[in-house]
């Protein structure tokens, strides 16, 4: 960032100011230096609006997927005919990550099948441009995923110093610890993984806690658990085991009814853990077998959604009292709930968006939103939802209790998978346009522009 604050530094100051510092008199001294701050301080100031908030993990700075405070996203765009299109880059490759973002640069993973890799790509975030691409993992990838699933879906972590991947590689967990810069810091086996039942892949993304990566490894096997590791070396601070039940779900951190608790729903159960101790803290005997969704909350109550074998939604109460609050059968299987204070939004496997109070789980309203999937998950920016369907179009909902409504659709490619991300003024969706072989993916920015041209 220091030619950034260069550049504007010297676009601000008045002629011959530089020269004529080293011959200034006493007296003028403290005020030529008192200027220069004030300079660099406004350049500084400048830079930083350029980027402004970061996203450093899975559903944000929060937890849970709430764009920042400041954020004033688009509510149109169109990706065919470029309207409020700021940048489009061409990705290699095929993953379901959602991007992060760290300063100037956006993170991502991806994976090629043709040459066997698993990789971390680097992007500008101003111009969009594909800085550098770190292949991470070679010639190890699973023979055998769902075809809905990616070799690359776990979303990169960063502590705003380092980076932090994870893949499924090689019949096992690994995870990989990497300067901005691509260097590899260190690269640790974390579990086995070898599935047995269910040949689908893996979908939990890393998080950060204190100095801790914790990583969720669940399957039906021995080694099924939840791992920290040391931020600094990657060695095993703690384990926990899971029980031996194929598992989906990224765990997150919350603060909830006053305690920090590290949160996981699947294998018919939820529990918080203590996340720096590795420690049970309480354990709900409620939901099902296989989730994929991370949990959702509300400063009281948390909530989660899943369907196999059984479909439904599930809410208990933040303190640990072990009986379910309430639940339904609406199934939200790949996608995660979203909360506001007091109620939830919910878009279900078949389209339907859905409205509950959290308190008693009644019912604030029903709409059917589109005919399709959907794998994204809902983004809340200011007070609307912008919801990602599998077929490529991102809707924005009100993100109000009180009535279902529309606020626009945006023709966003043909097939999206990763969650958007929104900072600022603009929106960031992963999206792809073809398919098999013609397939191409592509990291989208819209807002701040009302030109462009037409993606090809």
């Amino acid at each position: 960032m220091t030619h950034v604050i260069q550049n504007i530094t010297n676009s601000l100051s008045p002629p011959r100011l530089i020269p004529t510092f080293a011959t200034a008199r006493p007296s003028n001294l403290a005020a030529v230096t008192t200027l220069l701050l004030m300079m660099i301080f406004i350049g500084c100031m400048k830079c930083n609006s350029l980027f402004g908030e970061e996203w450093r993990s899975w559903r944000g700075p929060g937890g849970n997927n709430h764009a920042p405070a400041n954020t004033d996203a688009p509510l149109n765009w169109d990706i065919k005919t470029g309207h409020n299109i700021a940048w489009r880059t061409p990705l290699p490759g095929r993953g379901h990550s959602t991007p992060i973002f760290v300063d100037q640069c956006i993170f991502l993973t991806t994976s090629e099948t043709k040459n066997q890799t698993q990789s971390v790509l680097k992007i500008d975030r101003e111009s969009g441009k594909l800085i550098d691409q770190w292949v991470i993992h070679q010639g190890t990838l699973p023979t055998r995923i769902h075809p809905n699933n990616s070799h690359a879906s776990p979303s990169p972590v960063s502590d705003g110093t380092h980076l932090y991947v994870c893949f499924y590689t090689d019949d096992a967990i690994w995870a990989t610890a990497l300067t901005f810069d691509g260097q590899i810091l260190w690269k640790k086996r974390v579990s086995s993984y070898k599935p047995a039942a269910f040949q689908f892949g893996y979908g939990a993304s890393p998080l950060i806690e204190e100095d801790l990566l914790i990583v969720a490894a669940e399957y039906d096997g021995k080694e099924s658990g939840l791992y920290a590791l040391s931020l600094e070396n990657g060695d095993a601070v703690w384990k926990l085991r899971r029980p031996e039940n194929l598992n989906f779900a990224t765990p997150i951190v919350a603060s909830i009814a006053g305690q920090r608790q590290l949160l996981l729903a699947g294998a018919d159960q939820l529990v918080s853990y203590d996340p720096i101790k590795g420690t049970v803290r309480w354990r709900a005997d409620v939901g099902t077998e296989a989730i994929c969704g991370t949990v959702a909350w509300d400063d009281r109550r948390i909530l989660f959604s899943g369907g196999n074998p059984v479909a439904g939604t599930w809410c208990v109460s933040g303190d640990g009292k072990a009986s379910p609050l309430w639940d339904n059968n609406i199934m939200c299987y790949e996608q995660s709930l979203l909360t506001i204070k007091n109620y939830a939004f919910a878009i279900a496997d078949n389209g339907v968006a859905y409205c509950w109070r959290t308190l008693d789980g009644i019912t604030m309203w029903r709409q059917r939103l589109f005919a399709g999937r959907v794998s994204a998950s809902p983004l809340l920016i200011g007070n609307r939802i912008y919801i990602a369907s599998e077929q490529g179009t991102i809707y924005v909902i009100a993100a109000s209790p009180d009535r279902f409504d529309l606020l626009s659709e945006n023709p966003s490619g043909q097939s999206i998978f990763a969650s958007p991300v929104a900072l600022n003024d603009h929106i960031y969706f992963r999206t792809a346009v073809g398919f098999g072989e013609e397939r191409q993916e592509y990291l989208v920015a819209a807002g701040g522009i009302t030109q462009g041209r037409p993606l090809r």
